[in-house]
C-alpha cells in the first residue's frame, strides 16, 4: 500500500509517500481501507518531533472513515464491509495518511448510512475535543451560554454546532468573512476577535457559563473577565508555555474553574464518536470539509493547516 511516512523529524518536506506492506490487525484491532483521513495541527508537531511519536519511520495522521477490511480474532462488534470512523491514533500508534491503518477496537464507531467518509473524518478528533470540553470536562447545560474562542477552526466550528445542539445559547469569534457560516451553523453571537471593544460585546450578549480556549495565554485573562459567575473554562491550546491570570481575586470571587484538556486523554475513543454519529445522523452536526489532498499533497496540508484561514477541516483522500 502508499503510505506518507516521515524517517526523521524536520519541516514538511521530511513527508513522503512510499510503498510498505500492508498492515495486519492485532487481536483487538480492525484493517480500515482508508477513504479519508484529517489533517490536524497535532499532527505536524509529531512531524517536528515537538511531540515524540513512536519509533520512526512514521505515518501522520489522527483520524480517518472508511470501510473494515479485515478483524483480529477478538473483536466482537465490527465485521468486513462496515463502514467506520475512528481518531487517538499517530502518537503512539501509526497514523492515518495511508491506503490502509490498523486501528484498535476501542478507537472506532460505524459511520451512519448517508454520512460521508469525508465528514467522519473531518468530525472524528475535533468532534472528540469538543465533547470532552464541552461535555465531559464542563458538563455545558441546556439554555446556559458557551464562548467559543476561533469558531471558524476544527474544533471551534463543531464545538458552535455541539452547544447548540445541547440548548446553549453560543457566542464565538471569528474573522468577519465566516460570520454568516458560523450564524448557520447554530452561534447566536458572532463577533470580529479584533474588535476593540470585545469583551463589552460578549458580556453584553451573555456572560459566558463555558468558554473554550485554543489560546490559553492570548485569552485567559480575557476569559476571566467576561466570565459568569462559577464559570468553566476548558483550555486545548496555548502557544506560549505559560499563561497567567491578570487579576487572581477576581477569578477567586466568581469561583472560576478551569480544564485541561487533552483529546488523546479521552477514557473511551468509541463511546464519543458513538454520540457524535448519532448528531450526524440527525442532521445536527455537519462538519465542513474546506479542502481536500491526496497523498502526494499532506505536505502541503500540514503547511496549510498552520499557516491559512479556512472555515471546518482539510481531508487527504489516499
Amino acid at each position: 500500500m502508499r503510505a506518507v511516512r516521515f524517517h526523521e523529524y524536520g519541516p514538511t518536506d521530511v513527508l513522503r509517500v512510499d510503498d510498505v506492506e500492508r498492515p495486519t490487525p492485532g487481536p483487538e484491532e480492525v484493517l480500515l481501507e482508508v477513504e479519508a483521513a484529517a489533517v490536524n495541527p497535532v499532527d505536524t508537531y509529531f512531524r517536528t518531533g515537538d511531540y515524540e511519536p513512536g519509533e520512526l519511520p512514521w505515518v501522520p495522521g489522527s483520524d480517518c472513515a472508511g470501510t473494515v477490511a479485515a478483524t483480529g480474532e477478538g473483536v466482537a462488534d465490527f465485521a468486513e464491509g462496515d463502514r467506520a470512523f475512528a481518531t487517538g491514533l499517530g502518537n503512539w500508534l501509526q497514523g492515518t495518511c495511508a491506503e490502509y491503518a490498523t486501528v484498535p477496537e476501542s478507537h472506532l464507531a460505524r459511520l451512519p448510512e448517508g454520512v460521508s467518509a469525508e465528514a467522519g473524518a473531518a468530525v472524528a478528533l475535533v468532534g472528540v475535543t469538543a465533547w470532552q470540553t464541552l461535555v465531559a470536562a464542563c458538563s455545558l447545560e441546556p439554555a446556559e451560554r458557551a464562548l467559543v474562542h476561533g469558531g471558524s477552526g476544527g474544533v471551534g466550528h463543531v464545538a458552535v454546532q455541539l452547544a447548540a445542539a445541547n440548548g446553549a445559547q453560543v457566542t464565538t469569534t471569528a474573522s468577519p468573512d465566516y460570520h454568516d457560516r458560523l450564524a448557520d451553523l447554530g452561534a447566536d453571537d458572532v463577533f470580529d476577535y479584533r474588535r476593540d471593544d470585545l469583551s463589552d460585546a460578549v458580556v453584553e450578549a451573555g456572560a459566558p457559563d463555558v468558554i473554550l480556549d485554543h489560546r490559553l495565554d492570548d485569552y485567559l485573562a480575557f476569559d476571566a473577565e467576561v466570565a459568569t459567575q462559577g464559570a468553566r473554562i476548558a483550555a486545548i491550546g496555548n502557544t506560549d508555555l505559560a499563561a497567567t491570570f491578570e487579576n487572581v481575586p477576581r477569578c477567586r470571587a466568581k469561583a472560576l474553574s478551569v480544564h485541561h484538556v487533552s483529546m488523546f486523554n479521552t477514557p473511551e475513543f468509541g463511546a464519543v464518536l458513538d454520540r457524535l454519529a448519532t448528531l450526524m445522523a440527525d442532521g445536527d452536526l455537519s462538519p465542513v470539509v474546506a479542502r481536500r489532498y491526496d497523498l502526494d499533497e499532506v505536505a502541503a496540508a500540514h503547511d496549510d493547516v498552520l499557516n491559512d484561514s479556512f472555515l471546518g477541516k482539510l481531508v487527504v483522500t489516499p
